[in-house]
């Protein structure tokens, strides 16, 4: 049988970067790369896990990448976050260790353990912080740096896990609405800007809606668990609280409905979103990943107008020109290749009426990924060989888009959507 182009690109890429010693010598130099799964080995080694779990390419990659990540002790306590020291090795870890049984066990041991303490830690410091009635920062909650994103690690690890089911008692709080200087405002929003930090240009703060940083990425987790079966009390009316939140900031447009990245102090006080020109439709901002979260959502509430309603708003963003022509890479994180995996991620649980309109998008979503382009992040200054931006994730979305079958590793679940 013919290899799918998709895949000659991802055994290209991880041939490129056979080694650790492979990558560019300025990233090889800089510790924070030894241990980011978004930008460095932790994330390559996800591309090798991927391709030895399907047979195309030998362990010893994989474990040698991860022993690269290991070779100095890894970040831990507050320094550390879901995709940075600690964390993320454990994501890689367990991707691999689900494949080779009784591999990796002593270091997930440690790593499960030191993770479940920073955990406590975290969500400690979360309800003081709602029971003194202010607002979170964007890194106590989201995904990238926050609890959501602790909480898919432990839960994916072990789904009784004590400390991963009171990080879903805390998104449950998270959703309820929090009174700030008389003003009632959602639970989620934050004083700061959109990077985290104080931000002139967003007087008063701002509610994100992004599956990165914003309450989509809560919206994931919660969702896709309850999907199985793994609840707290409230947790699905606060599923829904979320969702009467996007419905009430959807903007129906003559291409489908699209969500604004946040919305800002003026905007709640008119109620009304201020016009947007095209917006990309990615898994970190936008359609793309609010559509597959209220997807999630609707299977996990048994709504099917909701879902349906769901996988065409998805399906219209994705044949949007606008939006499309806003979408400027090729990469997982804001690029066409993770538009093609989320849309193949969409299709594999979509109803019968919108499944084929799904997964005929995914073909004309990787034509906009050329082999010679990935290859070629490894080296880019602004892009490089990583996860979210870089070479290892183009190739791992695309190998899974272009596949009749899902991921073989979890290599996704560090982004909510699986």
């Amino acid at each position: 049988m013919t290899a799918h182009p998709a895949q000659h690109l991802a055994v290209h890429v991880a041939d490129r970067l056979a080694e650790p010693e492979a990558a560019p010598a300025a990233y090889r130099a800089k510790d924070w790369w030894r241990q980011s799964l978004a930008h460095g080995i932790p994330g390559i080694a996800l591309l090798h896990i991927e391709l030895a779990a399907r047979g195309l390419r030998p362990w010893q990659r994989a474990h040698d990448w991860l022993a690269a990540t290991a070779r100095a002790p890894v970040t831990s306590g507050p320094d550390s976050h879901p995709f940075h020291g600690a964390p993320a090795l454990a994501h890689a870890l367990a991707c691999a260790a689900e494949h080779l049984p009784g591999s990796y066990q002593r270091p997930l041991h440690t790593l499960d353990q030191q993770l479940a303490a920073d955990t406590r830690r975290r969500l400690d410091a979360a309800h003081r912080r709602i029971d003194d009635g202010q607002p979170p920062a964007l890194a106590e909650f989201d995904a990238i740096h926050g609890l959501t994103g602790y909480g898919a690690r432990l839960l994916h690890r072990d789904p009784d896990s004590d400390v991963g089911r009171a990080v879903l008692e805390y998104l449950v709080r998270l959703a309820e609405p929090l009174t700030v200087d008389g003003r009632e405002l959602p639970g989620w929003w934050t004083l700061g800007g959109p990077s985290g930090r104080p931000d002139t240009r967003f007087p008063g703060g701002h509610a994100n809606t992004g599956a990165a940083h914003g309450i989509t990425g809560p919206l994931l987790l919660l969702s896709r668990l309850a999907r199985h079966g793994i609840t707290v009390p409230g947790q699905l009316e606060g599923i829904s609280t979320v969702l009467a939140w996007l419905d009430r900031w959807r903007q129906d447009t003559d291409r489908g409905p699209a969500w604004p990245y946040w919305i800002t102090p003026a905007e709640l006080r008119t109620d009304r979103a201020a016009p947007n020109a095209p917006l990309r439709p990615s898994w970190c901002y936008g359609t793309a990943g609010v559509g597959r979260a209220q997807q999630l959502a609707a299977i996990a509430l048994g709504d099917r107008a909701r879902q349906l309603a769901a996988e065409n708003a998805l399906a219209d963003a994705l044949t949007d020109p606008a939006q499309l022509a806003a979408t400027t890479d090729i990469s997982l994180c804001h690029g066409f290749a993770g538009l093609a995996h989320i849309a193949a991620r969409a299709a594999h649980d979509a109803l019968p009426e919108t499944a084929p309109r799904l997964r005929a998008l995914v073909p004309a979503l990787l034509t906009a990924v050329r082999r010679e382009a990935a290859v070629a992040l490894v080296d880019a200054p602004d892009a490089g060989p990583g996860l979210l931006d870089g070479a290892a994730g183009v190739a791992l979305a695309t190998l899974a888009a272009g596949s009749t079958d899902p991921p073989r590793s979890a290599w996704d679940a560090c982004l909510l959507i699986s």
